[in-house]
């Protein structure tokens, strides 16, 4: 039987690192094996501004993936140089500390003169290598994912011009995005970036969103019905990377390991695990702890950490991703923050997957009704607390500590429901809900 084909286009591709990167890596690994025939295209990485490089995910591109890279026009390069920066802004600007003059103006150029974000300028060569693909493959699937929401914009013009199927894979909200108004937009870009998710979720065949909420937010942009559209598709963890894994009880850490991995900035509600880990200290004078955050910590968080823990803590910036994996798997307790934005009950961060896989009891700080908390719990992978519940996150982290004293395990993470969310296991989804489509 002939293999389906189906063409993905999307900007961040090894060796960009990231979350972002992950969930098309690993669904067109599997889809292949599937029989799929899967073709890409991206940037070329030599033009492309990446808040994040990782060059080991290039060796987890399956062979039989046929990548094409492009060129591109990239102001956010142009940025990073005018600013005087060594890295491009991360998302929510979580990588830059006071706004002044220039950044102000600059994010005014960037909201309001590259709708719907600033990596427009690759559109129209994704567009050209797009267009000579579907033509010379007989392509029958197209998938577009986002962000960069201005993706979202290639599949709209190709669903317009060729019969295929359009699949929309919007991984963040786009208009609904908890940064949205530091973009300083006026209220025309908002029109104009208002009309592009319209028309998207109107046109594509089929919409794929991680979480219910997002979906919620989605459907509201539109007067159409589009709600049978969708498909929940969460982000997830990859076995393979897991196959070593550590298990609770074979730690023999010197030190406790609590463990934070990807941003935290500002509005990350960090104050509350500051204080119930002084409760631990105050109750276990020889406390043996080690804290430790890998991702980009802004300044004023750093600080914050290093005057309440001081030796106690550390932090490295980005690691490679088994780098990242390696180190939940060394960790006694894994610490997820929710910033403390608007609609951040939808807030599904991807590392909350892999923190699941390294079945590692999970302390999340952050709404108590959202989805990540509907996880969590569903997992037995831990605790959520809200911003005040000081007291709950002392109890737990002593409960672990503990366990980790005694050499005795944790009363979390004992069955097998977080496998549910295994990428193996969500390719096959997938495949079932596209051929419906």
């Amino acid at each position: 039987m002939q293999a389906k084909k189906l063409l993905l286009i999307t900007y961040y591709w090894p060796p960009s690192g990231g979350a972002g990167v992950q969930r098309w890596l690993k669904l067109t690994d599997y889809l292949t094996q599937l029989g799929w025939q899967i073709f890409v295209v991206t940037v070329d990485e030599n033009s492309a501004s990446y808040p994040v490089v990782d060059e080991s995910l290039n060796h987890e591109v399956n062979p039989n993936v046929k990548v094409y890279r492009t060129k591109t026009f990239e102001i956010l390069n142009f940025y990073k140089k005018v600013n005087n920066k060594k890295q491009i802004p991360y998302a929510g600007f979580a990588n830059e500390g006071r706004v002044g003059a220039l950044q102000y103006i600059s994010r005014f150029i960037r909201g309001n003169f590259f709708i719907p974000d600033a990596r427009k300028g690759w559109n129209k060569y994704a567009l050209a290598k797009a267009t000579e693909i579907i033509e010379r493959e007989n392509i029958e699937y197209l998938v577009t994912t986002s962000p960069p929401h201005s993706t979202q914009l290639i599949g709209l013009q190709l669903r317009q011009r060729f019969k295929l199927k359009w699949i929309a894979d919007l991984r963040d909200p786009w208009t609904d995005i908890y940064y949205y108004h530091k973009m300083n937009h006026t209220l025309i870009a908002k029109s104009i970036d208002k009309n592009y998710e319209r028309k998207v979720i109107e046109t594509a065949d089929g919409l794929v969103v991680v979480s219910d909420f997002i979906k919620k937010q989605f459907t509201t942009k539109t007067l159409l019905n589009v709600g049978n559209k969708f498909m929940i598709l969460p982000n997830g963890y990859d076995e393979k990377n897991f196959q070593t894994g550590i298990k609770n009880d074979s730690i023999k850490n010197d030190n406790f390991v609590i463990s934070y991995n990807g941003t935290i900035a500002a509005d990350y509600p960090i104050n509350v695990f500051i204080d119930a880990c002084k409760m631990l200290f105050e109750n276990n004078i020889d406390t043996k702890i080690k804290i430790q955050f890998t991702g980009r910590a802004d300044a004023q968080t750093q600080k914050k950490l290093r005057e309440a823990f001081v030796e106690k803590v550390q932090f490295t910036n980005h690691v490679t991703h088994a780098k990242s994996i390696e180190i939940l798997l060394e960790s006694n307790l894994l610490l997820l923050i929710i910033p403390e934005v608007k609609d951040n009950e939808g807030i599904l961060t991807g590392k909350l997957f892999e923190y699941l896989a390294a079945q590692k009891t999970v302390l999340c700080i952050g709404p108590v009704n959202g989805n990540a908390a509907e996880i969590i719990k569903e997992c037995n992978a831990g605790i959520t607390i809200n911003n005040s519940s000081v007291t709950e996150a002392y109890n737990l982290i002593d409960s672990e500590y503990s366990h980790w004293q005694n050499g005795t395990k944790s009363n979390f993470c004992n069955d097998d429901k977080y496998k549910k969310y295994a990428r193996k296991s969500q390719a096959v989804i997938f495949e079932n809900w596209l051929v419906n489509v």
